[in-house]
């Protein structure tokens, strides 16, 4: 459990207990929700008991489309057409919120429940300032308070949800504030009627990992403090380990298993269970060990969630699970309570017993793309072998297959007028960076929303013109290139976007996304070009019927293989990847990262691989950079930069990783990255820095420090008149 929570009375794990009359917050027994399509009706809820005593998290989790959304909005009563709650009770407080009249429904929601959704800007009416929507929440639970009374209030709301300001920020919009500052004003909406009950849907999903950590303790302090349940929805099982005492597992519509987080993380009873923990770098996943030194490969749950439209035989996971016997697809097994050294579990398992004997493997089946070997310019990369990094962050003895040198991407703001008069200012997005890749290795470059890692791939990429430095690939400058020149160049440089969605056309087939970079290039005649797409298809674990599909009729995991099918159509010798898993389920993360690591094991590729999870970092990349409001603050090998001494803003990255360190030792930053067209005087991170030494940190600049074996770190604490001021801590 976490250490933030307060333990769960003995016999109060399973959600069975929702009907065994004990005295909860909240009892939901036996509910369905249905959502009547042209396809056939989806049951999206399947008889789902849960119960949240007073003061406790309890988490719910799957992947999508297990019906979590589904079941928090039942509980609340907010399924639309074509959905409906189709059976079962949803008792709050001895009422049934399912039988409430329009009336006693509406002071259900405004007073005695809050919700906290995934996307703070649709939740927020960018139209009205921040304060005046916080009012409305305000006044709606007191209409007695005068005008004055309510903006007090409400600013006091502000303040307590961790607003710098809040008063002087009251009438701004939303547009005017940060993800992370957004969220916090969510909150403080949802917890201005003091509720009982706080239903929170992925709320730190599309978060960086120190807001994250922020959202995280806020929650935790809220529910300390005003004694609130909360149904936690995430995918996140880091998430769920760091704050939840009880979790549900969902597939498919229904529980599966129940019981204890650290219970349930140590010995998961269920194989759906196993294989989400066994699938996740975070959380010391079962990996399989890589073979002539590439990277462990992760282990999958193969397959996909079955279709909801009628009834099912068996198990619903039957057709997913290593373990399945023809018991298992002769009929459903329902929850089961099991006892586990004193610890309740509920499992809806018939072979929980031997689930010690049910593994998630995976077999690597080389990639090899007939028309990749007659291209010449693959045949060095291909055979390539990395090496060791040396101190200017190649490898030794090689020169890097691309590298950037001092590069700087300014973007300037204001309009003609603005420039006129000298009012404008300079974003310094990217300010002078140096980094090589090297032949098939992965560097990680790593950091916040807003410290420049995207812009510099694309200003490596010449889709942004550096402002200054140099670029150079296979020992050619490309800054400064004619249009025609960099055609050429992007054949071998490729990109991979984190939203398949927007980065695909969604008016063209599968077939004709993949063709197009070959066609564009000139690479191959008509024929040659779709046979190459339908191997492309292949070796990216999709089938020649994809082929003929259009990106909506694809998943999120398979849209992204389809992305990468695309950049490899042209034969490339690098590939960015901008964070290419976020937001994509557990399972289909891990299907995404082992084909990454097969595809360059087999054909010699090099990634830039850009992200703000630090735990897929450390799991698929040879070096890291962390990049902090446009420099890059440290630098080496993956164990070197994962190991102290640390840059302090590596080590809060770090630190922030849920259930990396105990709670009480997290180091939570404040605040947000500075805004970069108003840089920190002196070290640019020590406003937010939990080891600032003094004025040296706001006058100077710190020196990059490196002991001559590639690991650098850019900090005032390794000069050695300061080095004995911090006692680092392995995190």
């Amino acid at each position: 459990m976490s250490s933030h929570s307060t333990p769960p009375t003995d016999g109060e794990l399973g959600s069975s207990a929702a009907a065994d009359g004990d005295d909860h917050l909240l009892t939901v027994h036996g509910l369905e929700t249905v959502f009547r399509t042209e396809e056939g009706t989806v049951t999206a809820v399947d008889d789902v008991d849960l119960h949240l005593d007073q003061g406790e998290i309890v988490g719910l989790v799957g992947e999508s489309g297990a019906g979590k959304s589904a079941t928090a909005e039942s509980i609340l009563r907010l399924i639309e057409s074509p959905g409906e709650i189709a059976g079962g009770t949803v008792e709050y407080d001895g009422r049934d919120v399912l039988e409430m009249d329009e009336s006693r429904l509406r002071e259900f929601r405004g007073t005695d429940a809050g919700m906290v959704f995934q996307d703070p800007t649709g939740t927020l009416n960018p139209t009205m300032t921040v304060g005046r929507q916080v009012a409305e929440a305000v006044r709606s639970t007191d209409p007695s308070l005068s005008g004055a009374e309510v903006r007090e209030r409400s600013v006091a709301i502000m303040e307590r949800v961790g607003i710098p300001n809040a008063g002087s920020r009251y009438d701004e919009y939303p547009h005017q504030f940060s993800g992370g500052q957004k969220q916090r004003i969510v909150f403080g909406i949802a917890i201005a009627s003091e509720p009982d009950l706080l239903v929170a849907d992925e709320p730190t999903t599309a978060l960086d990992v120190t807001i994250q950590a922020q959202i995280l303790d806020l929650l935790v302090e809220l529910r300390d403090e005003f004694g609130m349940s909360v149904l936690f929805i995430t995918h996140d099982l880091g998430v769920v380990r760091e704050v939840c005492d009880r979790v549900l597992v969902m597939y498919a519509g229904s529980v599966v298993e129940s019981g204890a987080v650290e219970s349930m993380f140590a010995e998961p009873r269920h194989p759906y269970t196993k294989g989400l923990l066994a699938s996740n770098p975070g959380l010391d996943a079962e990996a399989v060990e890589g073979q002539g030194g590439a990277p462990d490969r992760l282990r999958v749950i193969e397959g996909s969630m079955p279709d909801l439209t009628g009834a099912f035989s068996g198990c619903k996971y039957a057709d997913r699970c290593p373990g399945a016997t023809e018991d298992c697809r002769r009929a459903h097994p329902g929850l089961e309570r099991v006892d586990l050294d004193g610890t309740d579990r509920e499992v809806a398992c018939y072979r929980h017993e031997a689930i010690d004997d049910i593994e998630y493997t995976y077999d690597h089946e080389p990639r090899t793309l007939s028309w990749r070997a007659e291209d010449e310019r693959a045949g060095a990369s291909a055979e390539a072998t990395p090496g060791v990094p040396d101190a200017g962050g190649g490898r030794a003895g090689d020169d890097p297959v691309l590298s950037a040198t001092g590069l700087k991407k300014h973007f300037e703001t204001g309009n003609l007028l603005d420039d006129l008069l000298g009012r404008g200012e300079t974003v310094r997005a990217v300010d002078g960076i140096d980094l090589g890749i090297d032949a098939g290795e992965t560097l990680g470059l790593v950091g916040e929303s807003g410290c420049g890692k995207s812009t510099a791939a694309r200003a490596i990429l010449q889709l942004h013109e550096p402002t200054d430095g140099t670029v150079v690939y296979q020992g050619r400058e490309i800054t400064g290139s004619t249009k025609a020149e960099l055609r050429e160049i992007r054949r071998d440089l490729q990109v991979v976007f984190q939203n398949p969605q927007s980065s695909l056309n969604p008016r063209r087939t599968v077939g004709q996304i993949v063709r197009r970079p070959m066609k564009l290039h000139g690479l191959a005649d008509a024929d040659e070009r779709r046979e190459r797409a339908r191997e492309l298809i292949t070796e990216v674990g999709l089938d020649e019927r994809h082929l003929d599909r259009r990106p909506g009729d694809l998943s999120g995991g398979q849209q992204q293989r389809v992305a990468v099918a695309r950049a490899l159509a042209v034969n490339p010798e690098v590939i960015v990847l901008d964070e290419p898993v976020s937001g994509l389920d557990v399972s289909i993360q891990a299907q995404i990262l082992n084909l990454l690591s097969d595809l360059q094991e087999d054909l010699g590729l090099s990634y830039l691989f850009i992200s703000h999870n630090l735990s897929v970092i450390e799991h698929i990349c040879d070096r890291v950079a962390v990049m902090y409001l446009g420099e890059l603050v440290e630098r080496g090998t993956t164990a070197e930069v994962f190991d102290p001494p640390f840059n302090p803003y590596t080590e809060a990255l770090l630190s922030a990783i849920p259930g990396r360190v105990e709670t009480e030792d997290r180091i939570v930053l404040e605040g947000d990255v500075p805004d970069p067209s108003n840089v920190p005087s002196g070290c640019r991170f020590h406003p937010r820095c939990p080891h600032k030494i003094g004025d040296v940190c706001e006058t100077e600049k710190p020196a990059v420090h490196d002991p001559g074996d590639g690991h650098g770190i850019k900090c005032h604490l390794l000069r050695e008149e300061y080095r004995d001021r911090v006692d680092w801590e392995e995190i």
